[in-house]
């Protein structure tokens, strides 16, 4: 598969994405489609705090990426009225980064950090005690002549996101007060998503056209708004500029994703599974050798919608295929399967 189609199945987040995804990316929580659930919980927290003129606390999105964490921290901003400065784990190096920035948030200020389950972890216990009592001390100089600075700061509130809840040390979990998990978006609100995009992108979708793109993104709005646009440019290009469902069938099947919203590299993993090991259990790092793929992309990026879809299974002896994926895949059950004693 060549690189372009790797990024358009691809859930995570890449610069020409941050080009366009401003001007469809919903302000408001009326505008935000799809997790009804979080959505009424954030609107009686928001609601409570600013009665009460109180910073809101503590906030960890958590899910797989592409389902709209980045888009609710920003939203929670707008609907408190404060400004929310934005960076990510990785960039959070040293003390003296974080200090920076909590030093500069005025009262309600949001502060949010992307991948936060990759923060060093001395940045993470400077956050410890401005997180709980919004106070940081700072140790100036060395040695015997070290001596230590406390910062008060001004209430604000912490918005993680990150598509590794396990990673997150238990003191960093413990300390978030609201925690969020994201769920994979079912066709119809995915059909809601690209409805919206397209009145706002000014693009003719029609509903089977739309319902053809819901069905292969993946349970991702990311996806499903990436796809719009590429599709857009085949009914430009080979129709009438009207995304019906048989140019938008036509379009990603050029693009190899299949009516399940499987790519290339789905098929090779469900395959080597199926042809190099019997169907399975085998090991994620055998898994990642014979694909040669990093083990943490299969992890990420691959397993969670195979798995959440019934392709696959993880067991503690390794991964497995399921009976689904070989009808998918129109190959024989092995005789394993067959019988009543399954290798999972």
């Amino acid at each position: 598969m060549i690189e372009d189609q790797r990024h358009l199945i691809s859930p995570n987040r890449k610069e020409d994405d941050d080009r366009h995804w401003e001007s469809i990316r919903p302000r408001t929580l009326e505008e935000y489609i799809g997790q009804n659930k979080i959505k009424m919980q954030l609107k009686i927290f928001l609601q409570a705090v600013n009665q009460r003129n109180e910073a809101l606390d503590h906030v960890l999105f958590y899910g797989p990426p592409g389902l709209g964490k980045t888009t609710l921290a920003l939203i929670l901003g707008r609907e408190l009225g404060v400004r929310v400065e934005s960076t990510s784990g990785p960039a959070l190096e040293h003390p003296g980064d974080i200090a920076a920035i909590l030093t500069n948030l005025e009262r309600r200020d949001i502060l949010f950090i992307d991948e936060i389950h990759r923060l060093n972890r001395v940045v993470e216990e400077k956050l410890y005690p401005a997180m709980e009592d919004y106070r940081m001390d700072l140790v100036m100089g060395q040695g015997p002549a070290a001596r230590v600075l406390p910062l008060e700061l001004s209430p604000f509130t912490l918005v993680g996101a990150t598509t590794r809840f396990g990673a997150i040390s238990s003191p960093m979990r413990d300390r978030f007060g609201i925690i969020c998990r994201l769920q994979f978006y079912s066709p119809g609100e995915l059909i809601a998503v690209l409805n919206r995009s397209a009145g706002i992108m000014g693009i003719s979708l029609l509903p089977e056209g739309a319902a053809e793109i819901a069905g292969r993104a993946r349970g991702t709005p990311r996806i499903a708004n990436r796809l719009l646009k590429r599709v857009r440019d085949f009914a430009q290009v080979q129709g009438n500029g009207q995304v019906t469902g048989k140019i938008a069938d036509r379009a990603l099947t050029e693009m190899e994703i299949d009516g399940e919203g499987l790519d290339s590299m789905d098929r090779s993993l469900l395959i080597v599974l199926a042809e190099n090991y019997g169907g399975g259990p085998v090991g994620i790092e055998t898994l990642a050798a014979a694909l040669s793929e990093d083990k943490d992309t299969i992890e990420d990026v691959y397993e969670p919608f195979l798995i959440q879809q019934g392709f696959l299974q993880r067991t503690p002896r390794g991964r497995v295929l399921t009976p689904k994926s070989y009808d998918h895949l129109h190959m024989s059950l092995p005789e394993s399967m067959k019988s009543s004693e399954l290798p999972f």
